[in-house]
């Protein structure tokens, strides 16, 4: 929309084509009005907005962008945690700009994204990380909004606790048979109870609903996996047939683990799998190898729990941070 004005004000996605199976990875307001979203098919995109334009991915720009933007963010401070190419927190808390005013730092990159860039920015400022991602999302598209610190209180105990950070369908339908809609009703429960209920997760949720958030800002914000992934233009019917597409995805696999630093060390092989219906599982080992034959079992495992017919195919490693200690990658070998 930005570098093609006359796609401004049609319903536009970026995804896959329609007839390939392809899948919607993010679309303007235009076309959110019509239903469509992130992680819908294509096909079912169309069906919804018979004039939805579907472009292809631009990855070179994005990542171009992002670190024009990120280069904005610090001439602000250097506290910055990337969490994609176009999210960041940023921790202002010592910045001498604007006598350190978040708001006013916030308000002056959304100026400039725009100005520099053609690029609408929404931000969120509060007083820790699970305050401030609502609150960028508080006002999309193009918006800004704060939450003070003497206004949290009333904040949070009117927010939907399908809202908080690590509240998935599940845990939110749970919420809901409990009698629990808002963080006022959780702040109902104590936290033995919400830790009978919810396990570990209890702990969080006692927090999450007085707005206590202790996680910092982490700086260097490391790759945790490596990845390959293919949607097929028809359906895998059969083990075989997923089988029949390994080498390919684990000769990919291999190309770009090896562009990885020497500071990680691969730990555990994954593999992931979507079926027709779009349920999908993951499956990964502890303790095994990497190579062919260990990837092919696990397809199997992964395989067996829906035994039903397979769209995408995803084979991965599962990374440990070294830092330095100058450990090679070394997987597939002879």
């Amino acid at each position: 929309m930005r570098d093609d004005p006359r796609l401004a004000d049609r319903p536009l996605a970026v995804g896959g084509s329609a007839e390939k199976r392809g899948v919607i990875a993010t679309c303007n307001y235009e076309a959110r009005a019509y239903g469509v979203r992130s992680a819908m098919s294509s096909r079912h995109a169309m069906k919804l907005c018979p004039d939805l334009l579907i472009v292809k991915p631009r990855f070179d720009v994005y990542r171009a962008v992002s670190k024009e933007i990120q280069a904005i963010f610090r001439d602000y401070t250097h506290v910055i945690e990337p969490l994609s190419l176009d999210e960041a927190f940023l921790d202002v808390s010592d910045s001498p700009h604007f006598d350190n005013s978040a708001t006013r730092i916030a308000q002056d990159i959304r100026r400039r994204t725009w100005e520099e860039l053609r690029v609408t920015v929404s931000a969120g400022v509060a007083p820790n990380k699970f305050l401030a991602k609502i609150a960028s999302d508080w006002r999309k598209p193009n918006g800004l909004f704060v939450i003070a610190p003497n206004h949290v209180d009333e904040f949070v105990a009117a927010l939907p606790v399908d809202r908080l950070h690590g509240v998935g369908k599940v845990t939110a339908e749970k919420l809901k048979r409990l009698g629990i809609i808002t963080c006022t009703d959780l702040r109902q429960w104590d936290r033995r109870t919400l830790a009978r209920e919810f396990g570990s997760f209890g702990e969080r949720l006692f927090n999450l609903a007085r707005g206590v958030d202790e996680r910092s800002v982490q700086v260097d914000s490391r790759r945790q996996s490596v990845s390959v992934e293919n949607t097929y233009d028809r359906d895998l019917p059969n083990l075989d047939a997923c089988l029949a597409q390994l080498p390919p995805l684990l000769d990919e696999l291999q190309t770009r683990l090896s562009r990885l630093d020497r500071s990680y060390r691969p730990e555990k092989p994954f593999v992931k799998l979507k079926f027709h219906d779009f349920t999908q599982t993951t499956l990964e080992q502890t303790g095994a190898g990497f190579d062919t034959q260990t990837y092919a079992r696990l397809l199997g495992a992964a395989f067996a729990r829906g035994a039903r017919p397979v769209r995408l195919i995803g084979v991965g490693v599962r990374l440990t941070d070294l830092r330095h200690l100058g450990e090679q990658l070394d997987l597939f070998g002879e």
